[in-house]
């Protein structure tokens, strides 16, 4: 009967370390220092970047023309829209990593989409929604200082990772 408890001990750590295993994953999908698709893991949904400051509507990405930048996967129309990520990717890649600034502003962290953007300077900003980019179109200097202070507070952090004892242990 002793025995039969610890199987049942054993398996049960098992759950709950797949469990945990599982929402560790769940959560950095759906939240990290870069906003990416939560189906494929690449970032802006697999917009081209790059295709935002070239005066034409963005382009979808190739996975062909992908890189890696701050963990996640970015895809490109061409490679020299990749070539020009790689040498300046800053320069390219959505503000607060691709999170909306009237969000932020607003003390929440809500994911852009890559299909509502805007060009402010020389940056790109992606927005949850249209009247989000013309909230910000219309007070854009105080909405970014809003959303620079929250993004300082909100934004997201590596998880912290958690080790169990090996299920093997003396117990």
């Amino acid at each position: 009967m002793m025995q039969m408890g610890k199987e049942n001990l054993t398996l049960l750590r098992g759950a709950l370390l797949g469990v945990l295993v599982f929402l560790a994953g769940w959560a950095a999908a759906q939240e990290g220092p870069v906003v990416v698709d939560p189906l494929t893991g690449v970032a802006m949904g697999g917009y081209d970047p790059v295709s935002y400051f070239d005066g034409t509507m963005p382009q979808p990405g190739n996975p062909a023309y992908a890189v890696q930048w701050q963990g996640v996967p970015w895809h490109f129309a061409s490679q020299a829209n990749r070539d020009a990520f790689s040498e300046a990717p800053a320069a390219y890649a959505p503000q607060f990593g691709g999170y909306d600034p009237m969000a932020l502003a607003r003390g929440y962290l809500s994911r852009g989409n890559p299909q509502i953007s805007a060009i402010h300077g020389d940056a790109l900003f992606l927005f949850y929604s249209v009247g989000n980019r013309a909230a910000f179109a219309a007070s854009v200097a105080a909405s970014l200082g809003r959303a620079g202070e929250a993004w300082e507070r909100l934004r997201p952090r590596p998880l912290l990772r958690v080790s169990l004892p090996e299920s093997g242990s003396a117990g």
